[in-house]
C-alpha cells in the first residue's frame, strides 16, 4: 500500500511514519505550517523524512491559519497547564484543521497515485477534538471517495483511531522510533515544558506503556499531580 503520512513531527505521527515504513510502502511525509506557535515541530518532521529516506512536503497554510483564530496554538493565548481531560484544553482546538489538512493530503496523494493517506489521530483525542473521532474519519473517507470517483482510489489509514496514546508508544518502540527526536510540547521552548496537556499526556503514555521516556522536560514530575487531579 503506497502511503503518504501526515507528519507533524510529534510522537504520534513520527511513530506512524515508522510503522508505515516497516509495514507498507511509505512514499513521503507531508507537514503543514498553519502558523502554529510551536512550529519547531516541523523540523522534527523533516528529520524523520530524511531518516526514513522519503520526500518531505511542507505545505504553507499560514494565510489560512491566520483566519482560524481563537486557539492557544495560533494566537497570543496562554497554553494551559494540566491534563488533556480538563475542559481548559479546548482552547487548543484549531477549527476544522484536520479536515483542511486531509483534503490537501488526499489531493496530493491522488496526484502521486498513492493508495492511502495515513494520519495518527488516536482515541485520547476524541473528547476534545471532533475532527479526530471515528465518525469524522469515516465520513471524510466516504466524502473523498465521491470527490475522487473515477480519478483515484485513496483510503484513509488511521491505525490508532481507537487506541490510547500508550499504545502508540508501544507500537513506536516496536518499530524503533527515536522518541527523543520528536516534539510534542505546545509551548515550543528549548525543551518540553512538562506541564501543558500534550506534555502530560506524553509522559503518562510512556509510563502506561512501560517504555523508558527519553524526553527532557523542564518540569519532569508535574504530570503525576496532573493525572491524579484530573
Amino acid at each position: 500500500m503506497k502511503t503518504l503520512v501526515i507528519c507533524s513531527g510529534g510522537l504520534d505521527s513520527v511513530s506512524l511514519a515508522h510503522k508505515v515504513a516497516a509495514e507498507h510502502d511509505l512514499i513521503g511525509l507531508i507537514s503543514f505550517d498553519y502558523g502554529q506557535r510551536h512550529r519547531k515541530e516541523l523540523d522534527f518532521a523533516a528529520r524523520a523524512a530524511t531518516r526514513l529516506g522519503v520526500p518531505h512536503d511542507l505545505i504553507d497554510m499560514r494565510q489560512i491559519g491566520a483566519h482560524l483564530s481563537g486557539s492557544a496554538l495560533t494566537d497570543d493565548v496562554d497554553v494551559p497547564d494540566g491534563h488533556y481531560a480538563e475542559d481548559t484544553m479546548k482552547i487548543t482546538v484549531v477549527p476544522n484543521r484536520n479536515a483542511i489538512m486531509l483534503a490537501i493530503a488526499f489531493g496530493i496523494a491522488a496526484a502521486k497515485q498513492a493508495d492511502a493517506v495515513a494520519t495518527a489521530v488516536h482515541g485520547g483525542d476524541h473528547f476534545i477534538y471532533p475532527d479526530c473521532r471515528p465518525g469524522f474519519t469515516q465520513a471524510f473517507e466516504a466524502m473523498q471517495a465521491h470527490a475522487l470517483d473515477g480519478y483515484a482510489s485513496v483510503r484513509l489509514y488511521t491505525p490508532f483511531v481507537h487506541e490510547p496514546k500508550s499504545a502508540i508508544v508501544s507500537e513506536g518502540a516496536r518499530h524503533n522510533t527515536p522518541f527523543a527526536d520528536t516534539w510534542s510540547c505546545y509551548k515550543g521552548g528549548e525543551v518540553h515544558c512538562g506541564r501543558c496537556g500534550t506534555c502530560v499526556e506524553r509522559r503518562e503514555a510512556f509510563h502506561l506503556a512501560g517504555v523508558s521516556d527519553p524526553t527532557v522536560y523542564a518540569d519532569p514530575e508535574f504530570w503525576r499531580a496532573a493525572v491524579e487531579g484530573r
